[in-house]
């Protein structure tokens, strides 16, 4: 390894040279308390800056065990640090002069979640700190300007370094605050298996956010406030005592007038599968962590998904045991997103009636009476919902503002009045009884046959090498590998582009290695997790450095992603 020093003297002997002089400083360098490695050197000021990487010894940067002794609460200090350094290279960023993205520093900067990335990484066993980065080598015209390179790596890196990545330096109040949350919220991710519990949502927990585009909460929002017959309380190892509503699994109906939160409520519960933040309003929104929102989706790839649960008998005869398509309508798209998280492992479906095929969900008596059932090839999920919670254990929390079905199969129906929930089972239970019930002498169903989840593909088209694949993000949209651009817009659980991107990461790891027409979709998806977890992210990245942007996905997102790949054959 070479000294800091040697790194100046680089930067001297090729100032005012042309540009691609600059990948003489690639490499790494032993400076005061750190390892500064210089891992990608830009081609041209114009491009995507450099690739930078610090390294920090555990007994320097001295972090206390516990920590980083459990991965939920290194996740969190992670991401805390990765916070707090992005405030100081913030103040830093652009002054140092040049042209181009000359004098960048740049690093991820979460969102309200709490990720695992590859931005900040440490070492479970020795506490050793890796943080990534991005820096404009500085430029004037395609022209080398050293001076302000030294000015970046060896004034301004060093104070951002000191401030935020050792713990004498910290905020260590702030840091055991961290912990202490999330020891929390993993423990009451622990009682949601015990007390048989879809989803928590605490007392005062703030759920309508700023606005479309800020994921902050509203300021002046009316707290969450549990119903008294759905109220848990709970004893946190830090924070005490918490009170909350309880949503048992089963079918929970969420019903009430148009603006008054029940989409609200559910997409509070949708990103509750992910850890928050303090302040966000929803730190102890918990969902169980297997819940996977469906919805329509028009248009969508499946291929060779067996659909046969909810579709049978196609008038063209296409076969529904392994179902095909590149442009699924709106019923054949959301049977293959509930076989599909099925097969994924969820627990839990969450739905909303606005973003469903209205045929898919129900069928009223009035319509089978004129259209009859033997010409009808959709089964609807209300047939359904009471088969898959008691003969697969898969609850669902649907919200419905317009049709009242679901009322005779919901277990809990709450009503949501001004963003406050009111409990109303049995006043519902009650109503539906006085009401006209069309439904009391329709034929039981017979139950499905359990959906085959064998589903195995080869690569569709040799791989390229990899270091030639390129895996482009479009935001939370759509990834592309090598051109080829999988869609993922209405994979609404996907919070963060990084995750996007790893995504990307992880389909070319699986056509490269892992598709071999011999492994099922899911063991392949169950590969990719499982690779993430022991040996992070950057196992699936196998070029000459780890990107510094990617967020770990769950199984569920890897799944979908996978399913909306149109090259797999």
């Amino acid at each position: 390894m070479k000294q800091a020093e040697e790194l100046q003297q680089i930067l001297r002997r090729i100032d005012h040279k042309g540009y691609p002089a600059y990948k003489d400083t690639a490499g790494a360098y032993q400076c005061r308390d750190y390892v500064l490695s210089i891992d990608h050197v830009q081609g041209d000021p114009f491009a995507s800056p450099s690739k930078v990487s610090i390294h920090i010894d555990g007994k320097k940067a001295g972090f206390p065990a516990d920590l980083i002794r459990e991965k939920h609460t290194r996740t969190a200090l992670a991401d805390a640090l990765l916070r707090r350094f992005g405030r100081e290279v913030e103040q830093y960023s652009h002054k140092a002069k040049g042209s181009g993205k000359s004098g960048l520093l740049s690093v991820s900067r979460p969102g309200q979640e709490v990720l695992e990335r590859s931005a900040c990484e440490i070492s479970p066993d020795s506490g050793d700190l890796l943080v990534r980065m991005e820096i404009g080598f500085p430029a004037n015209g395609r022209t080398i300007h050293s001076g302000e390179l030294i000015k970046i790596l060896f004034r301004f890196l060093p104070e951002c370094v000191q401030n935020a990545l050792f713990y004498k330096n910290a905020d260590q109040k702030h840091l055991k605050a961290v912990k202490e949350l999330a020891q929390d919220q993993q423990f009451i991710r622990g009682q949601l298996k015990e007390k048989h519990l879809a989803a928590f949502v605490a007392d005062g927990a703030i759920l309508p956010r700023e606005s479309g585009i800020s994921d902050r909460p509203m300021k002046q929002a009316v707290p969450f406030l549990s119903p008294e017959s759905m109220a848990v309380e709970l004893h946190l190892p830090n924070a005490g005592i918490i009170r909350g509503m309880g949503i048992p699994q089963g079918i929970t109906l969420i019903v009430g007038g148009g603006y008054h939160g029940k989409s609200t409520l559910l997409k509070a519960l949708e990103r509750g599968v992910y850890n928050h933040i303090a302040k966000d309003g929803r730190e102890y929104v918990i969902t169980d962590d297997t819940a996977v929102k469906i919805r329509a989706e028009d248009g969508r790839s499946i291929q060779g998904t067996d659909i046969s649960m909810f579709i049978n008998g196609l008038p063209n005869g296409k076969d529904t045991r392994s179902f095909v398509t590149e442009d699924a309508s709106g019923s054949t798209s959301q049977a293959a997103n509930v076989i599909e998280a099925m097969e994924a492992g969820t627990r839990l479906f969450l739905i909303d009636e606005d973003t469903s095929a209205t045929n898919f969900m129900i069928r009223d008596e009035l319509m089978a009476r004129v259209v009859h059932p033997k010409m009808e090839p959709i089964t609807p999920f209300i047939d359904r919902v009471e088969e898959l919670a008691d003969g697969y254990g898969i609850s669902t929390i649907l919200v419905a503002g317009s049709c009242g079905s679901y009322f005779y199969k919901a277990d809990h129906v709450i009503q949501m009045m001004q963003y406050q929930p009111k409990e109303i089972t049995r006043l519902a239970k009650q109503e539906a009884e006085r009401f006209l019930d069309l439904t009391k002498d329709k034929p039981a169903l017979a139950a499905a046959d359990r959906p085959s989840f064998h589903r195995v593909f080869g690569a569709a088209k040799k791989a390229l090498p990899n270091d030639r694949t390129k895996v482009k993000g479009m935001g939370k949209d759509a990834v592309s590998i090598d051109r080829d651009a999988i869609e993922l817009r209405y994979v609404e659980q996907l919070v963060d582009p990084e995750q996007t991107m790893a995504l990307g990461y992880m389909v070319k790891y699986a056509k490269q290695h892992l598709f071999n027409g011999k492994r099922e979709l899911r063991e392949i998806a169950a590969l990719l997790e499982q690779l993430a977890a022991e040996k992070g992210i950057g196992a699936v990245c196998e070029g000459r450095y780890l990107p510094c942007n990617l967020a770990v996905p769950r199984v569920q997102e890897i799944f979908a992603c996978l399913n909306r790949c149109r090259t797999l054959r």
